[in-house]
């Protein structure tokens, strides 16, 4: 099961727990649970190190979007940093994990 839709849903749905509740501490709860369990998956399936640098994308992004969301509002802040983090993980995690190292960016010829 790949990691990115998860770890992009994780701040989605943190910030929409925000949004709707008005409670910071009840969408961080959001946002931390989903985190740790991604963290969880891909320090089984890749390691410590990889976990580690997938959970700072998932924190920078979090940072970021707060930044973001100055310039251009929060909604599309939080959807710009959720495609960030979702690319980031597949790139670093998922791919390898469902298609193999050598196939992750292969492209397929046409079925005749």
């Amino acid at each position: 099961m790949p990691t990115a839709p998860l770890a992009a849903g994780s701040l989605i749905a943190g910030y929409a727990v925000v949004a709707s509740t008005g409670s910071r501490p009840l969408g961080g709860v959001v946002l931390a649970a989903g985190g740790l369990w991604c963290i969880g998956i891909w320090r089984r399936r890749h390691g410590p190190r990889t976990a580690a640098r997938l959970a700072g994308v998932g924190f920078g992004a979090f940072v970021a979007s707060h930044l973001l969301a100055l310039a251009v509002g929060p909604w599309p802040a939080v959807l710009i940093a959720a495609a960030a983090t979702a690319a980031a993980t597949w790139m670093l995690a998922d791919a390898e994990a469902t298609n193999g190292p050598a196939r992750a960016l292969a492209v397929r010829p046409p079925l005749r």
